[in-house]
């Protein structure tokens, strides 16, 4: 499937949280969706390291990217939204770069499982998510 990542992008750039904390869509198909984030002094924490919530942030945009890949696209579908997650902080990150990539377990009508991996540009893993979606009746207008 041949995404244009620009128009992509630019319909995920309403997400205004996400881009204030600096995540990048880095590549897209059916399969998986990379995204990253420059860590910046504002994402860390009193202890020095990257705060919860900031790995949490990229993890949850990485799977809101992906589950609504298809809908996007053009498919006759609703907007998916999290209904429940559960994430696993594995390490502290040394390197300069967090990357989340995305794998979708199950893709149901209404109920998807996604699996995100977040790693740092060192290769250390550093988060482990799985997020359930709910998908919402179809819309008439679309992005």
């Amino acid at each position: 499937m041949n995404i244009d990542l620009d128009k992509l992008k630019g319909f995920f750039s309403a997400d205004r949280f996400a881009m204030e904390a600096g995540i990048v869509i880095d590549a897209a198909d059916s399969g998986r969706v990379q995204c990253g984030m420059e860590i910046k002094d504002s994402h860390r924490n009193a202890g020095g390291n990257v705060q919860g919530g900031a790995i949490f942030t990229l993890a949850d945009f990485t799977f809101g990217v992906h589950s609504n890949l298809a809908m996007f696209l053009g498919a006759d579908v609703g907007l998916t939204v999290g209904q429940s997650c559960s994430i696993s902080y594995l390490n502290s990150s040394k390197g300069t770069r967090l990357i989340a990539e995305s794998a979708c377990l199950h893709r149901g009508r209404t109920i998807s499982v996604y699996r995100i991996s977040i790693s740092d540009d060192l290769g250390v893993p550093i988060a482990e998510m799985h997020g359930n979606g709910f998908t919402t009746a179809a819309r008439t207008k679309r992005p």
